[in-house]
């Protein structure tokens, strides 16, 4: 096993997380809040910002109540994995009043959140299987890795298209206003 498995999820987490805000940074600070026409269900930075918030305080349950010797209800009280896509909706609705300058807001705080769990943790304790009850077969850096890098790089995928399709819609506005 690798003995920087910690070091290298965090470093993975913090870049991904980083080219993430960049990519929103990277558009015009009065077209960040635009929604695309998509039949998807993100269609917003917001939307796409909001769910990797949510999905990091599921984690944060998780881990409060596996520490403190519970079995935690995963992935959320009345849902299964199986029925993930109505979680996830489900998370879609309930943060549709939310602005995208609260949602950047709270997910740097969830991701400084979850950051601080994985660096309470050895590296031994993060890569081990079944080192602690809650994880059952897994390990802690199953969870993180899911919930933070990994999860991010879809996030950057996402917001990678949101982006273009508001900045290809500003250059055909340009192109219109020229003619």
């Amino acid at each position: 096993m690798n003995n920087n498995e910690k070091e290298i999820l965090l470093l993975n987490s913090d870049k991904n997380f980083k080219i993430l805000l960049e990519i929103i940074e990277s558009v015009p600070n009065r077209k960040r809040g635009l929604s695309i026409e998509t039949p998807e269900r993100d269609k917003n930075f917001r939307d796409v910002l909001m769910h990797l918030y949510e999905w990091h305080a599921m984690l944060e349950r998780w881990y409060r109540e596996g520490m403190d010797g519970d079995i935690p209800f995963m992935p959320a009280p009345g849902y299964k994995w199986s029925s993930i896509k109505l979680l996830n909706m489900r998370i879609w609705e309930n943060y549709q009043d939310v602005t995208l300058n609260q949602a950047i807001k709270k997910l740097k705080l969830s991701h400084e959140r979850v950051m601080d769990l994985i660096r309470l943790h050895t590296n031994e304790e993060i890569v081990t299987k079944k080192y602690y009850k809650w994880t059952k077969t897994s390990n802690l850096s199953s969870y993180f890795t899911a919930n933070t890098s990994h999860h991010y790089i879809w996030a950057i995928k996402k917001c990678e298209v949101i982006a273009k399709v508001i900045k290809e819609a500003e250059n055909e506005k340009l192109v219109k206003k020229s003619i």
